[in-house]
């Protein structure tokens, strides 16, 4: 890092070629203010952002460099970092390739990497295609499991988080008719755990307050509409309680959101996937962040895929990358990476 600044240097990793991260980060690092908050550097493609640049017509100008600490980081120019060498002329929107995969995989295990060496103080990645990576040979269902395996992580947490609600989830990316099977007791401690820990070191909340989801409507309604809530995440919650974090439930979720966007609590762990992703989008479909808790970086990242459908139209919506780079520089400066 310069030592002219003490703002944090954020990763910006390009995401897929032929998806929509390319135009979000040229239009996400045209708001000067990103430059007064942290040193954005983008990992990917030199070729390809200087030809979405023009395709765009307007935008900063792509400035290449070799290493993080080459970067000017001044607003109106965008120091990129090309991991990979592809054929702009070659590529189709919306449609990846085995190449355009190892690409998009290079910037990750790149960012992930100078992150771990403190090269760099934190990630914002743009979205991947899950279709495209395995063609390259990785055998990961997205960003978060390359995370995990790279940094040595076991215990990790997806978590969603806008400035009005905050979601984890103690399982992710599972079919509906397997939650039940998979859900422990041990699972849904962990995620309290880590979330509480999360709230305090990354996000600045000095006493978090955490409410759980039930699993079934009604919390179950005393067992009638199934023994989840009694038999698995109960414990779990007074396991943490135990360990003195603020945690309640499990709350019938069909109540729950409507008092967390008034206030009553920091966080909601929620059972599954779209349990907690429906009501977070509802909310904050254009501003909301995803970010891995429990890793020993800064990882956050847009809410949102790909975009095939709008790739290469210039209609793409910055606003869940501009997030993401607020965020990451606040937790980065926040557990204290700078020193």
């Amino acid at each position: 890092m310069k030592a002219t600044t003490k703002r944090p240097i954020i990763g910006i990793t390009m995401g897929d070629p032929v998806g929509i991260g390319p135009e979000i980060i040229l239009k996400a690092l045209a708001e000067r203010s990103l430059y007064e908050t942290c040193c954005p550097l983008v990992l990917g493609d030199v070729a390809v952002m200087t030809a979405t640049g023009k395709r765009l017509g307007t935008g900063p100008a792509i400035r290449p460099v070799d290493v993080p600490e080459a970067g000017l980081y001044q607003s109106g120019s965008i120091d990129v970092i090309g991991l990979s060498d592809l054929d702009y002329n070659q590529l189709e929107y919306g449609h990846p390739t085995q190449e355009t995969g190892l690409a998009m995989a290079a910037y990750v295990t790149q960012g992930i990497d100078w992150a771990m060496q403190g090269l760099i103080h934190g990630l914002a990645t743009c979205p991947i295609n899950k279709m495209a990576m395995h063609m390259a040979g990785a055998d990961f269902d997205g960003h978060t499991e390359l995370l995990a395996q790279r940094t040595k992580t076991s215990d990790y947490v997806m978590m969603l988080a806008g400035s009005r609600l905050r979601v984890a989830l103690a399982t992710i990316h599972i079919p509906l008719a397997l939650v039940s099977e998979k859900l422990t007791t041990e699972a849904v401690f962990k995620t309290i755990r880590i979330t509480e820990e999360a709230l305090r070191k990354s996000f600045d909340i000095p006493k978090p307050r955490l409410a759980v989801a039930a699993l079934n409507p009604h919390a179950g309604e005393n067992g009638l509409f199934g023994d989840e809530e009694g038999r698995i995440i109960s414990p779990a919650i007074r396991q943490a309680e135990e360990e003195g974090i603020d945690v309640s439930g499990p709350h019938p979720p069909d109540s729950l959101f409507y008092l967390a966007l008034k206030g009553r609590w920091d966080a909601i762990v929620c059972m599954y996937h779209d349990q907690g992703l429906i009501p977070f989008k509802m909310v904050h479909f254009s501003d909301g962040v995803n970010t891995t808790l429990g890793l020993p970086i800064v990882r956050t990242s847009v809410d949102h895929g790909t975009a095939y459908d709008i790739a290469g139209t210039a209609r793409a919506d910055p606003g869940s990358l501009v997030a993401a780079i607020r965020m990451a520089a606040r937790h980065a400066i926040n557990r204290m990476a700078i020193r």
